[in-house]
């Protein structure tokens, strides 16, 4: 079986809800990505074998098979297909996967996965709200179900209280590490860390003039402990609120996916070697915990220990999911989201994944290291984990 190759990975900025990105349709914000995924590359668009896009609300703008429309608005030939899928906040990162498993296996060579989430113009819950209120059933889990695991829901909001309970962490704790957050994400842009991965999208500023979104709505500069301290629990009695959770977000991303054969007949160059794909499932009511056993998995199956991961990301759904994987793993805090993360930077749902990857394999080049690993929790207690090397490290360092 053949290697996988990431040759480009790419994101637009993120748009605060009702802001800058307000008036892009989501399948011009991911056609742009395509676009500009193609441009850097300079590979033929005619070239590329399939697009494989997650979404997870697909309703609205983001129906009727958002992962098609992107392709027919971008400058990709309408001879390239595409599909659709939805791992909830992992969808773009299972895109990547499948991406991965496609030119490993020989079946294609050339491969763009992707992600989008427009979550101003299809907010989050949007599927299950419209089919309630036209009287198609009451929600997404049948009472079989609700009863096999004594629920009444499954909610990501009682997961992450439920795992603030079962570590022991404070408000305080929560708090300091989304200020964090927000400070590594103000130096890194201040730094111009993120330039290399970020498509400029075109827009309207509040004076009226055209310009380019290129810098993340989300952080806050101005944040502050007493700020974050006097915000309502999402829980009565918790420790997680809006201020230690991820922002909501509007955002498009892509990865080009390829393999050895690929890289010799376009003349491509990539940027980082796929090591290692996983994916497994655990207990949906806690939910957020799937990382931790993920990682452990694809650590063992790749043959790597933790100590040799250079960098990681592991998306702050909320805060209490990494610090429960940081303390689980023994990871180092200096290694972890080192230009913040979706608490400053936003969660676009669907496009996060490959959001993720834009930003670890673009630090890692930065920093002359070798090994990233990405991962994330999902809906129904599910987690991917994605371990990469970074070509343009071994360069670096040789």
């Amino acid at each position: 079986m053949t290697a996988a190759y990431i040759v480009e990975a790419l994101r637009t900025a993120g748009g605060r809800r009702n802001g800058a990105l307000r008036d892009w349709h989501p399948a011009d914000m991911g056609a742009a990505v395509l676009d500009a995924l193609i441009a850097k590359c300079g590979i033929d668009p005619a070239a590329v074998e399939d697009v494989i896009v997650g979404c997870v609300s697909q309703v609205g703008e983001q129906s009727f098979h958002v992962g098609r429309n992107m392709v027919l608005a971008s400058t990709l030939p309408q001879t390239v297909p595409a599909v659709t899928i939805d791992r909830q906040c992992g969808s773009s990162q299972q895109a990547l996967h499948f991406a991965a498993q496609a030119v490993m296996s020989g079946t294609q060579d050339v491969v763009l996965a992707a992600g989008v989430e427009h979550m101003t113009r299809v907010p989050m819950g949007t599927p299950t709200m419209l089919a309630v209120q036209a009287g198609l059933g009451k929600g997404p889990w049948s009472g079989a179900l609700l009863e096999k695991f004594g629920v009444t829901e499954f909610s990501q909001f009682t997961g992450a209280q439920m795992i603030a309970d079962r570590y022991g962490f404070t408000r305080e704790q929560l708090d300091a590490f989304a200020l964090e957050s927000h400070r590594r994400a103000a130096a890194a842009t201040d730094a111009g860390a993120f330039a290399d991965e970020i498509v400029g999208l075109r827009i309207v500023d509040a004076e009226g003039h055209e310009t380019l979104h290129t810098r993340d709505e989300g952080i806050r500069r101005g944040a502050s402990p007493e700020g974050l301290a006097a915000l309502k629990t999402i829980k009565p009695g918790g420790v997680v609120t809006a201020g230690n959770a991820s922002q909501v977000c509007d955002g498009a991303s892509g990865v080009l996916i390829v393999n050895e054969r690929a890289l010799k007949a376009h003349g491509l160059t990539p940027i980082a070697r796929i090591d290692n794909l996983t994916v497994t499932a655990g207990d949906p009511v806690i939910m957020l915990m799937e990382p931790i056993p993920a990682t452990r998995r694809a650590l063992q199956r790749s043959g790597r220990r933790i100590e040799e991961i250079d960098l990681y990301e592991v998306n702050e759904a909320f805060a209490p999911v990494p610090l429960a994987w940081l303390q689980e793993l023994d990871a180092d805090l200096a290694r972890l989201n080192v230009n913040g993360g979706a608490i400053a930077l936003g969660h676009p749902l669907g496009a996060s994944g490959t959001k993720l990857m834009a930003t670890l394999v673009h630090s890692l080049r930065a920093r002359g290291k070798r090994f990233g690993l990405q991962t994330m929790c999902e809906g129904g207690g599910i987690a991917n984990v994605t371990i990469i090397e970074s070509l343009g490290a071994l360069e670096a360092n040789a």
